[in-house]
């Protein structure tokens, strides 16, 4: 098995860099300089360059919910009211619809993947039955 001499960045790290090509870009040194001078490309110089020095900020990780448990227990019984009470035509669920109800009722973003890891924590299956109930 083959190993990699790439550098593996901790979050603090890529922080303290994105901080030293601000400090940088105020001292008017070209992009291909503080590359070179961080180890990164060109390309992620001119993107850290274009958000300012508040963009280059690390953003925290976190793996909380944006609901609340009460938000989380409502969402839990207006999914159970099925996609037809919300005005969809059929009883079935996608991540995008519920993405949807979520904003509507809660005025939280997710985005698909998030729904998806919500879904899954809240204990919601994306199996579809394989016959229809009558």
């Amino acid at each position: 098995m083959g190993t990699s001499n790439a550098v593996r960045w901790g979050p603090v790290e890529r922080e303290e860099r994105r901080m030293q090509a601000a400090a940088l870009f105020e001292q008017g040194v070209k992009q291909a300089e503080i590359g070179r001078l961080l180890r990164v490309s060109r390309q992620a110089v001119g993107q850290w360059q274009e958000g300012g020095r508040e963009a280059l900020v690390a953003r925290r990780n976190s793996a909380r919910s944006y609901l609340t448990p009460q938000q989380e227990q409502q969402l839990w019984r207006e999914l159970r009211l099925g996609a037809s009470a919300h005005g969809w035509e059929g009883q079935g669920w996608t991540l995008s619809r519920i993405a949807r109800v979520i904003e509507e009722r809660f005025g939280v973003r997710y985005t698909v993947p998030g729904v998806w890891y919500l879904m899954d924590r809240l204990g919601w299956s994306w199996q579809v039955p394989k016959t229809q109930a009558v």
